[in-house]
């Protein structure tokens, strides 16, 4: 009897597996943090006999050779990644015995990238699971536009042919396990994802079986998101093959040190929630929630390579946003500190803070007011605040100079984003106001709303923007 566990790395929308059978087990697009795989597989009692990789992957830095080199385990890359570190080359159709009665075949499936390989699990020679990858996703596809511009049409097109190869091969029943498509930007709609589905359920609602090839290349090119910045690094790092991780404390600092740290322009990151922070943080600081997307968004914004020193309310958070950020990249933290703003601000010193507020509040706000949108393009497409000025959060560190004077109201489209940007005013000495509210109050609350259509919205329409 074979099993599949779900290892879920939430804050980047991507999964990875451990499957396997009564002795030993594969591990599927390992994450950074390979001691949760570990334990994952002492749970079962297993031994992790290969480690298969279904692509470079773009928006994480995989544990794969570390997990290898620490279990003694085969890893397998598909032939044409060109990876540095030692590995099997897996062309399609290579089979890998697993366990007992249990085998894994590999199935070519370029579109995500060129060498994208899938993974067939069979039992007894009967196929009932599909590591899909960046391939086939629930409700969508991975995205074709992370290699090479030029490639970008003719990944589309085969991304089209090789969900239509899984499903022609494979039967109605067999479970559908990909490892992009729960929030992770690699997909093609950030919003794909959900529970396992199966190829049957796919071919059903999908809409890549739903289209022929041009209508849905034209469909999906139309709707790709923007890129995070540090995804130009990710590739190189899994290519060459990523070094071990250390999640050791990061050397602690006073708050001399951290006045000097902001003075010479690196970035200091108060990890505790908005709420917290808009009440009281040290002076210059920007505001990444550790519970939030702590990885994409300080990844994506900071200049890459920059030091980066870690304020936490308690050992626990920060030793979480340790964990997050090893899996894109920001290995060390230049130095941390634990406690609350009065232990961070040097003598003599008081916390900086500034408002929160409602759309409601917005709507009641007298004077003239500054809105600002920090929603991705793809986004504020839907609709937008009459007369708001548009800076898409990842873009705002280096767009400062476009936000008209004033005091600035700041929104996303939950809150989330809406206070990393307004950490990032408060910093540039900006007078700023977090809308820390759903985009859906903004109509509710009777502001004036534009639809997709560039129109204004009727109020009496305003809701369903």
């Amino acid at each position: 009897m074979f099993f599949v566990d779900t290892l879920d790395t939430e804050g980047l929308g991507n999964r990875s597996y451990l499957a396997g059978g009564a002795r030993t087990a594969v591990v599927v697009d390992p994450p950074r943090d390979v001691d949760r795989v570990l334990t994952a597989a002492a749970r079962r009692g297993v031994r992790i006999v290969a480690v298969a990789e279904t692509h470079v992957h773009n928006d994480y830095v995989t544990g794969g050779p570390e997990l290898a080199r620490l279990t003694g385990a085969r890893c397998l890359v598909p032939a044409a990644a060109g990876v540095a570190y030692p590995h099997v080359p897996v062309a399609d159709g290579d089979v890998e015995r697993i366990d007992e009665g249990l085998t894994l075949r590999a199935v070519a499936t370029p579109g995500h990238t060129p060498h994208h390989t899938s993974y067939v699990l069979h039992e007894t020679g009967r196929a009932v699971a599909a590591f899909t990858g960046g391939s086939l996703l629930i409700g969508g596809v991975g995205r074709p536009d992370l290699v090479e511009p030029r490639l970008t049409e003719p990944l589309a097109r085969a991304q089209h042919a090789s969900a239509h190869r899984l499903a022609a091969e494979l039967e109605d029943e067999v479970a559908v396990l990909p490892t992009h498509g729960f929030g992770s930007f690699c997909s093609s709609s950030v919003a794909a994802g959900g529970a396992p589905g199966t190829i049957g359920g796919e071919r059903a609602a999908n809409p890549v079986f739903a289209q022929d090839v041009d209508a849905f290349v034209a469909e999906l090119l139309a709707g790709l998101d923007d890129v995070p910045a540090y995804y130009a690094h990710m590739g190189p790092a899994n290519a060459a093959g990523p070094a071990p991780l250390d999640l050791t404390p990061p050397r602690p600092a006073d708050a001399d040190e951290i006045a000097r740290r902001l003075a010479a322009g690196e970035w200091v990151v108060d990890l505790r929630g908005r709420v917290a922070f808009a009440a009281g943080h040290v002076a210059g600081s920007l505001n990444f929630e550790a519970d939030g997307q702590l990885a994409t968004y300080l990844a994506w914004l900071i200049p890459w390579g920059r030091p980066v020193t870690l304020l936490a309310a308690d050992p626990g958070e920060l030793a979480r946003a340790q964990r997050e950020l090893v899996r894109v990249g920001i290995d060390r933290p230049a130095a941390a500190a634990v406690g609350t703003p009065e232990d961070w601000i040097a003598r003599g010193s008081r916390p900086a803070s500034f408002r929160r507020a409602t759309f409601a509040g917005l709507a009641a706000a007298e004077g003239p007011v500054v809105v600002l949108d920090v929603r991705r393009d793809g986004e504020r497409a839907g609709g937008w605040i009459e007369g708001s000025v548009h800076v898409p959060v990842h873009e705002l560190h280096r767009r400062l100079a476009e936000v008209p004077e004033g005091t600035v109201w700041v929104h996303c489209a939950g809150g989330m984003r809406a206070a990393i940007a307004a950490s990032v005013l408060d910093a540039a000495g900006r007078t700023v106001v977090a809308v820390d509210d759903g985009f859906a109050g903004a109509a509710e609350a009777g502001l004036a709303m534009t639809g997709p259509d560039g129109l204004p919205v009727p109020r009496t329409a305003s809701a369903v923007i």
